[in-house]
C-alpha cells in the first residue's frame, strides 16, 4: 500500500511540474561551494583512479574524470537526488544508485528505492525496494549483472518490513528477501570477497529513532555470513564468538580481505567500566561528553567464527555520543596491517588496529563516511566527509579539497538591504557563510585570494537576522540556541542565548533555534526555547514573556518540547505567533502578556515547520505542519483569516513534508512552498499549485526568503547550496493579466553603443546586444513578434513558440540589410552601417515591439538613447 502511496505521489509531482506556468522562470545557482556537503560514498575506477563517481546525501551523483577538478551531475532528472550508496561497473558502464542517506541524522532524507543507469546518468530506472527508504550497500556480480544484492537500512524513524538483504537473479525486476532481522533492525553494512562472491558478510543494526531520543543500539544488531551467494544467512556475531552481542551493540562497519580475514568496526554503546561522567549542561555539551565504550575495531582470521579486539586502549574522541553517524572502515587490499577508520576524525593504523594516528589535517572537514585507498598506491586515498571530497597522495600528510560545486546543506537563508545586497546562509556542520548575490562559480577567487562568500561562525548554522539599520550587525549561532550578536566592523562576538534562573533546569532549545528580530523596533530580539523571550537591547538582557507553550518535556536524549518557528505581524507590534516542535501553535495580541492555542483543529503532534503573519492583512496568517519525524511525507499547509481561530487547508497537490511557506509583499494570491522535494508555488492564494523549480533539481527546500527591493527569491537547499528567482514577471501575474490572451511585460530601454558587433580581442567574442523580453500566453501557439520605427516602418520580426504560462525571447536590435538599406534610402539623417559581426543594429530612437498571436496582440514602447547624452 505505501508503495502504491509514494508511486502516486511522484506522478502527481510530475504533473504539477509538466502544467506548470513557470517553466520559464529559471533557479539560478548561486553558491556557495567551498564548504560542499555530506558524502557518503564513492566509486572509483580501479585502472584510472581520476575517474570516480561521488554520492551526496542530499545533492545526488557527481562524475569526474580529471581528478575532482571539475564534476558533473547525473541526479538532476532522476525522482530523487538523496543517496545512499553507489555502484559501478566499469566495463559497461552502468550505474546503481541506493538511494535514501543512511546515516541516521537529523536531515537524512529517504529515498526512493534502487535507481539504475544504463547510459553513464543520462536516464534512470527504477527497480524497486522503495518502502526500503534507505539503501546502505548495493552488490553487482561482475561476471553477471543480472545478480544484484541489496542491503536495506528501512525507514529512518518507525518501524517496517522491507528492511533487510534483498537479492535479484534477474537484473532487479523482481527481489526475493533472503534476509530479515526484524521490523526495526535493517543491514548497514554488506561485503563480499572478490576472489569467492559466495562469501558475504552483512551488519545488522537495531536502531529507535524519535524526534526526541535516538536508541542506536540492540541486539538485534550483529554480523551475518552467507555462503551461498545471499541467498541464506547466519548470525555469527553470537556472546561466544568474541564479537559483542548484547543490547549495547550500535553500528557496524565491514571491510573484507579475504573469505577468512574480515574487519568490523563497531559503536558500542555500553557503558565504560567506573565512568563518572557529570551530567552535560546542554543539548550541545551532550553530543561530545559521553560514558559508553565507544568505537572498538575488531578482527576474525577464521571467516568470522571468532573475533579479536585489536587494541587495548579506548579510541577516544572518535564517535563521541554520536556513532550512529559513523562507523566506516576500509583496508588497504595488498597489506591487511593498514586500516582507515573514519568517525569525527580519520584514523590509521599500519599495525592492523592496535594503534591509531590522525590523518585528517587542516584541509580535510571532520566527520568521516568514506574513504576509497588506491589498490596499486595505498598512499593515494579519496576520503568523503561532511565537507565534500578530499585527495591525498601521501597517506594523508597533505590533501586536495575538491569542493568547486554547489552542494551545501542550507537550514537557513536570509538577506540584507545593501544596495548590492548579501546572501546569508546557515549550513548542515558547515557553519553561517554570507556572500553577495550576483555570486557565479569560478576558481578565478584563487588569482585574487579570497572566496566571494566569507564564514561568519562555525559548528551547525542556524538562523540569521540582519540589522536593517546596520548591516555589520548579525545575529546567528550554531546548534541547540547557541546564539551570538556580531558586529563585523569591530570584530566583535557577544554570547546573547538567555539562561534560565539559577535553580531552574536548563532551557530546552531546538537544533534549529528560531529568532527574530522586530520589524518594528530592530533593537527587539526574539529567540525560542519553551518559552518565547524578547530582549529589548539586541541580546544584553531577556525577560520571559511566556508560560511553556509546548507540551512539556519530553524523556530523551534530544532537546524535544522546543519552539521551532516565531512570526511578529507587520501591522502590529506584540501580534505574534509560535510554533513548536511538538505541534503546538499559539498567538498572543498583547506582546506575550496572553496566549491562545489556535492549533486544537489542526492534524496534532506534528512539527510547526512555519509560521507567517501575513503582511496583506492583519487577521490573516500561515501555518506548515511537518511530519518527516514519523516518516510521514504528506504535506501540510493551512491559512487562517482570523488569526487562527479557524483554518482552511491549501496543500491540495502537494505530496512531501514542507518545510516552509514564504508569502508574497507585492501579491497576496502568490505563495511559494518549500518542500522535502522541491520548490511549488501558488497564484491562487493556495487553492492550487505548480512547480516553480526550473532549474533546480528534486532536492530538499529548507528555508526561503524574499529580498523585496530586488524582486528576487533566495531559496535555501538541503544539497544544492542557494538558488535566487526573480519573481518580478510573477508578481505582476494579477487576475486581470491571467485572464487575457496575450500580455507583453514592460520592455526597457537600452542606450546605444558603439561597440555593438565588434570584437574587442582578436580571441574575443563580438559585444552583442541582447534583452530577454517577458510576454504571457493563455495557451501553446505561434507568436509573432515585430518591432517598428516611430515612421511606423517595421525594422524587425521574429517568430517565437509559446507555452502557456509565462515566455521569453532574446530580442538581439538587430534588423536584416534590406531593412537596413531600405531606412538609410528614406532617411538622409540616417547612416546605418553593417557592424564587424556582419549585422545591422537598430540606431537610436524611439520604437514599439508587439507580439500578436491569431486576433490577440500586446505592445510596448521602449527606447534606444544616445550614449553621448
Amino acid at each position: 500500500m505505501k508503495q502504491i502511496t509514494i508511486l502516486f505521489l511522484l506522478i502527481v509531482q510530475s504533473t504539477i511540474a509538466q502544467n506548470s506556468l513557470f517553466n520559464q522562470v529559471e533557479a539560478k545557482n548561486i553558491g556557495p561551494t567551498i564548504m560542499s556537503g555530506r558524502v557518503v560514498d564513492l566509486a572509483v575506477n580501479p585502472k584510472n583512479p581520476t575517474e570516480f563517481y561521488v554520492a551526496y546525501a542530499t545533492g545526488g551523483l557527481w562524475y569526474t574524470n580529471n581528478n575532482g577538478t571539475s564534476f558533473t551531475p547525473l541526479m538532476d532528472s532522476a525522482e530523487t537526488v538523496n543517496c545512499g550508496s553507489v555502484t559501478v561497473d566499469w566495463n559497461s558502464g552502468t550505474i546503481w544508485v541506493g538511494t535514501g542517506e543512511v546515516n541516521a541524522s537529523r536531515s537524512s532524507y529517504s529515498g526512493v528505492g534502487v535507481l539504475k543507469s544504463s547510459d553513464k546518468g543520462k536516464t534512470w530506472e527504477n527497480l524497486g525496494l522503495k518502502d526500503s527508504h534507505h539503501i546502505s550497500r548495493i552488490w553487482v556480480n561482475p561476471s553477471n549483472l543480472n545478480e544484484i544484492v541489496v542491503a536495506a537500512v528501512g525507514h529512518l524513524y518507525t518501524t517496517n518490513k522491507e528492511r533487510g538483504i534483498y537479492k535479484s537473479t534477474d537484473g532487479g525486476k523482481s527481489w526475493k528477501q533472503t534476509l530479515f532481522v526484524a521490523e526495526d533492525t535493517g543491514i548497514i553494512d554488506l561485503s563480499v570477497s572478490k576472489n569467492n562472491p559466495k562469501i558475504m558478510f552483512a551488519a545488522s543494526w537495531q536502531k529507535d529513532r524519535k524526534a526526541w531520543h535516538f536508541d542506536g543500539d540492540g541486539e538485534k544488531s550483529g554480523i551475518y555470513k552467507s555462503e551461498d551467494g545471499g541467498t541464506s544467512w547466519k548470525l555469527i556475531s553470537t556472546k561466544e564468538s568474541g564479537f559483542p552481542s548484547n543490547e549495547g551493540v550500535g553500528r557496524i562497519g565491514l571491510a573484507m580481505i579475504n573469505e577468512n580475514l574480515i574487519y568490523a568496526i563497531v559503536d558500542n554503546q555500553n557503558k565504560r567500566p567506573n565512568s563518572k561522567v557529570d551530567k552535560p549542561k546542554d543539548a550541545n555539551e551532550a553530543l561530545f561528553q559521553t560514558e559508553v565504550i565507544g568505537c572498538e575495531l575488531y578482527k576474525s582470521e577464521d571467516g568470522g567464527k571468532s573475533w579479536k579486539r585489536t587494541h587495548e586502549k579506548y579510541i577516544d574522541d572518535m564517535f563521541y555520543t554520536y556513532g550512529y553517524y559513523f562507523a566506516n572502515i576500509s583496508v588497504d587490499e595488498k597489506n591487511q596491517n593498514r586500516v582507515y577508520i573514519g568517525g569525527v576524525p580519520l584514523l590509521f593504523s599500519e599495525d592492523g588496529g592496535k594503534t591509531f594516528t590522525v590523518i585528517s589535517k587542516e584541509n580535510v572537514h571532520a566527520d568521516h563516511h568514506v574513504t576509497w585507498v588506491n589498490p596499486e598506491n595505498p598512499n593515494h586515498i579519496i576520503n568523503g566527509n561532511d565537507g565534500g571530497v578530499n585527495i591525498s597522495y601521501d597517506n594523508g600528510a597533505h590533501w586536495i579539497k575538491c569542493n568547486n560545486e554547489a552542494l551545501g546543506q542550507l537550514y537557513a537563508v536570509n538577506v540584507d538591504y545593501q544596495e548590492n545586497y548579501n546572501v546569508y546562509g546557515g549550513l548542515q556542520d558547515n557553519g553561517v557563510w554570507f556572500g553577495n548575490n550576483n555570486y557565479e562559480k569560478s576558481v578565478g577567487w584563487h588569482q585574487e585570494g579570497r572566496y566571494p562568500y566569507q564564514e561568519l561562525i562555525g559548528g551547525d548554522g542556524m538562523q540569521i537576522q540582519i540589522d536593517s539599520r546596520n548591516p555589520n550587525v548579525v545575529f546567528t549561532g550554531y546548534q541547540f540556541g547557541n546564539y551570538y550578536r556580531i558586529n563585523q566592523k569591530e570584530g566583535k562576538f557577544d554570547y546573547i542565548t538567555p539562561k534560565a534562573p539559577k535553580g531552574e533546569k536548563p532551557y530546552r532549545f531546538n537544533w534549529q533555534t528560531p529568532i527574530l528580530l522586530s520589524s518594528h523596533n530592530q533593537d527587539i530580539l526574539y529567540m525560542g526555547s519553551e518559552f518565547l523571550h524578547r530582549s529589548m537591547n539586541q541580546g544584553e538582557t531577556w525577560e520571559r514573556i511566556s508560560s511553556d507553550l509546548t507540551n512539556g518535556a519530553k524523556e530523551g536524549n534530544v532537546a524535544f518540547g522546543t519552539i521551532s518557528t516565531i512570526s511578529e505581524s507587520k501591522f502590529q507590534f506584540g501580534l505574534l505567533y509560535v510554533g513548536s516542535d511538538d505541534g503546538k501553535i499559539h498567538v498572543s495580541k498583547d506582546g506575550g502578556v496572553s496566549w491562545q492555542l489556535i492549533s486544537g483543529n489542526l492534524p496534532q503532534n506534528l512539527w510547526v515547520s512555519r509560521v507567517v503573519a501575513s503582511s496583506h492583512k492583519k487577521e490573516r496568517v500561515y501555518v506548515t505542519l511537518n511530519g518527516y519525524r514519523n516518516d510521514n511525507f504528506v504535506s501540510y499547509a493551512y491559512v487562517s483569516e482570523d488569526f487562527g481561530a479557524t483554518w482552511t487547508s491549501i496543500s491540495n497537490g502537494l505530496t512531501q513534508a514542507v518545510n516552509v511557506i514564504v508569502e508574497d509583499f507585492a501579491n497576496e494570491n502568490i505563495l511559494y512552498i518549500g518542500t522535502d522535494n522541491g520548490l511549488f508555488i501558488s497564484i491562487d492564494k493556495g487553492i492550487t499549485w505548480q512547480d516553480f523549480s526550473n532549474g533546480m533539481p528534486n532536492v530538499a527546500v529548507h528555508d526561503a526568503v524574499i529580498q523585496t527591493k530586488a524582486k528576487e527569491l533566495i531559496v535555501g537547499t538541503h544539497g544544492r547550496s542557494v538558488y535566487k528567482m526573480d519573481i518580478s514577471k510573477v508578481q505582476e501575474l494579477t487576475k486581470d493579466v491571467l485572464a487575457k490572451s496575450l500580455h507583453l511585460f514592460k520592455v526597457n530601454d537600452r542606450t546605444k553603443s558603439d561597440r555593438w558587433g565588434t570584437q574587442n580581442y582578436a580571441w574575443g567574442k563580438p559585444s552583442e546586444p541582447s534583452q530577454t523580453i517577458w510576454f504571457y500566453s493563455n495557451a501553446d501557439g505561434m507568436v509573432n513578434v515585430s518591432v517598428t520605427n516611430e515612421a511606423g516602418i517595421v525594422v524587425h520580426t521574429q517568430k517565437v513558440a509559446a507555452k502557456k504560462g509565462l515566455n521569453t525571447f532574446e530580442f538581439d536590435y538587430s534588423m536584416t540589410k534590406n531593412v537596413a538599406d531600405n531606412w538609410n534610402k528614406k532617411d538622409k539623417n540616417i547612416k546605418i552601417k553593417e557592424a564587424e559581426n556582419k549585422k545591422f543594429y537598430l540606431p537610436v530612437g524611439k520604437y514599439k515591439l508587439t507580439i500578436s498571436k491569431d486576433k490577440s496582440s500586446e505592445s510596448k514602447s521602449f527606447e534606444i538613447l544616445n550614449s553621448k547624452k
